[in-house]
């Protein structure tokens, strides 16, 4: 994934003007590989490039924690200029100071999202997809379909469950369902939601980070059931796998994500033109019917079977649970400390 070189041939009299190749304009994109890499490739990288003559560079490395992790220890000069992560960091990173407020002036696109959700992004964050975290089960394996999310508790799902580690959005938001199912709320009562995900990895095969690696479980068969983003769920339906999804009957939280620019990025000009791009609404429509996810545009043309599973609507988005994430962002180091105390430390 090199930068593409535009050589110009020139006669013998023009030899001595040019004395190095030239190079296209630049943009490293730093966000996920798998499918995600393959659809935003074709959906979204190549016709910007093709419209702008701007090279992208992409970087699917790390995932949203991580990436900002970098992004914080650089002070905002990762190596990378547009970056995909989750509101929470976004709002993180704008609180700290490295990364690029956004502003409709530069990004003319961003007028056109839900308010709902630019706002719970931040200043900092463009909001280009929303998924929710489902319930993913094998269609096979289960006698009947989950429709709670306590099925992950169940002894018939005895090593038949895998987590994602805390390093996944995933779990901070399995714990703040649990603790709604018990009595505890969403940001300031976790301790049942951590209690009763605790008893769920007692019986699991253990804990994996990346969706490619989650998937995978489910799809040789060793997994049976286990939360997974619904836009990913939706792609192993459609690819035939005998596996469906579910929002369980107690709700569930959407995933709010969003391009963000570092404060030292090197291109940051075509970083505006590229999430502008993303925004688009032709962009837009072409992102939802390839990744199968939702929108924060209400204004684009969505297949009904995506409009009926996905978050296409800010009704669709009001149904949900959203906890304030600008609280989550700052408490997720402790919870990150209380989630392998309480519950990585009692697995088996």
């Amino acid at each position: 994934m090199g930068r593409t070189r535009l050589i110009f041939t020139v006669s013998a009299f023009g030899v001595a003007a040019i004395a190095t190749p030239l190079r296209a304009e630049t943009l490293v994109v730093n966000s996920y590989g798998g499918p995600y890499e393959a659809i935003i490739r074709k959906a979204i990288i190549e016709p910007f490039e093709q419209r702008t003559g701007i090279d992208v560079i992409y970087d699917p490395v790390g995932s949203a924690s991580q990436d900002y992790a970098k992004i914080k220890a650089t002070r905002g000069r990762p190596g990378f200029d547009v970056v995909v992560m989750t509101a929470s960091q976004s709002l993180q990173g704008c609180k700290d100071g490295v990364l690029e407020k956004l502003d409709a002036n530069s990004i003319p696109n961003l007028a056109k999202l839900s308010r709902i959700l630019t706002e719970a992004a931040g200043p900092c964050g463009a909001v280009h997809e929303v998924q929710y975290m489902s319930l993913l089960y094998r269609t096979d394996k289960l006698a009947t379909p989950p429709v709670s999310w306590s099925a992950l508790a169940s002894s018939d799902l005895a090593g038949r469950v895998v987590l994602p580690t805390f390093q996944n959005t995933m779990a901070i938001y399995l714990v703040e369902m649990f603790s709604l199912m018990n009595g505890g709320d969403l940001v300031d009562n976790l301790a049942p939601g951590f209690r009763a995900v605790a008893a769920i990895a007692k019986q699991s095969i253990g804990f994996e980070q990346s969706s490619a690696i989650l998937e995978s479980y489910i799809k040789d068969g060793t997994v049976w059931a286990m939360p997974f983003w619904s836009g990913r769920a939706q792609l192993l339906v459609d690819s035939g796998l005998s596996v469906d999804y579910i929002k369980p009957k107690e709700g569930t939280i959407p995933l709010v994500a969003t391009l963000n620019i570092p404060i030292g990025a090197e291109h940051k000009d075509a970083a505006r033109k590229f999430i502008d791009f993303f925004l688009e609404k032709t962009s837009q429509e072409a992102w939802v019917g390839g990744y199968k996810v939702g929108s924060a545009r209400t204004d684009i043309d969505v297949p009904a079977a995506i409009k009926a599973r996905q978050i296409t609507s800010d009704a669709d988005l009001n149904s949900l649970h959203l906890p304030n994430l600008t609280t989550v962002a700052e408490r997720l180091p402790k919870w990150a400390e209380q989630w392998e105390r309480d519950v990585v430390a009692h697995a088996n």
